[in-house]
């Protein structure tokens, strides 16, 4: 079921720079840490592959679940669904399923997909497979648990437009958007999101697709990209090369301004928690002048 919430979440994905320099080095030590740091949410990364015993995601669970921290997890980098071979994209079943375990033994609510490649196959054709490797999932998984979350993505010759996404979320309750706000800035060249109005048509188009508790609680990733002709090239920090964005402060302005309680994940590079918490302190910024009005 998904997480129905109030204000938004804020948190890093992964532990990053500043967990270490508190002397951070198990997993299971990071929801304490977040709760103290002020952050709210983490994703946990497994994008090198699912590894971990159930023991060890449990005691991560258990240890989230204590601290009031929301869980999610990144899926491996490697699952395409929308593999030519189809030998490929029963591997991405089986490695969908394995993150959807640990998920559970997590108490995350949602797993993060990157939905493939259409480098060397046309969009539609693209798309024909992701449906079709969805569909098989959910024929194993069912339509309830643990939701799978599909990502925008950064890279032109990928899969995962905006409205690609949403697309292949509408096959099911099931699936659910990410938006990464640095990928769809990334793939566009710059400038997607240049005011508050920009980030609010975004959370506006979920809706007219997918509902408005889809908008009002999406997930997402935040973080300032580089890019190239080509699309995403790196993650930088908020204090990286202000050239390229997205900038924070108005996408901020636009979930205060209109109510909205997403969970924030931020993918800075190293400094995912410090951004997160700048994020969440400018919120709470905005909203306590709200209020005095």
């Amino acid at each position: 079921m998904q997480t129905l919430r109030s204000a938004p979440a804020f948190g890093p994905a992964g532990s990053g720079s500043a967990f270490a320099a508190a002397g951070g080095k198990h997993t299971k030590d990071l929801p304490a840490w977040l709760k103290a740091y002020g952050l709210d949410a983490f994703e946990y990364q497994g994008g090198n592959g699912i590894r971990g015993s159930d023991a060890a995601f449990s005691e991560i669970g258990e240890a989230a679940r204590a601290a009031g921290i929301l869980v999610s997890l990144h899926a491996p980098y490697f699952i395409s669904l929308s593999g030519v071979e189809e030998e490929t994209r029963l591997k991405s079943v089986e490695y969908i399923r394995a993150s959807v375990r640990a998920a559970e033994l997590l108490g995350a609510d949602r797993i993060v997909i990157h939905t493939g490649s259409a480098a060397k196959i046309s969009r539609e054709e693209a798309m024909r497979l992701a449906a079709d490797t969805l569909s098989r999932v959910l024929t194993e998984l069912g339509e309830d648990g643990v939701k799978l979350g599909l990502e925008t993505m950064g890279k032109v010759n990928q899969l995962g437009t905006p409205e690609e996404v949403l697309s292949l979320c509408k096959l099911s309750r099931r699936l659910v958007p990410v938006y990464d706000f640095g990928h769809i800035n990334a793939r566009e060249g710059g400038g997607v999101f240049p005011d508050a109005d920009a980030f609010r048509r975004t959370f506006d188009r979920i809706a007219a697709v997918l509902g408005d508790d889809a908008a009002r609680n999406l997930h997402c990733h935040f973080s300032r990209i580089e890019w190239t002709a080509a699309g995403e090239k790196r993650h930088l920090n908020f204090e990286d090369a202000p050239a390229f964005g997205p900038d924070f402060e108005p996408f901020i302005e636009a979930i205060a301004r209109e109510n909205l309680a997403p969970r924030v994940i931020c993918e800075s590079a190293g400094k995912m928690a410090d951004d997160a918490l700048t994020m969440k302190r400018f919120y709470l910024g905005l909203t306590e002048k709200q209020e005095e009005r």
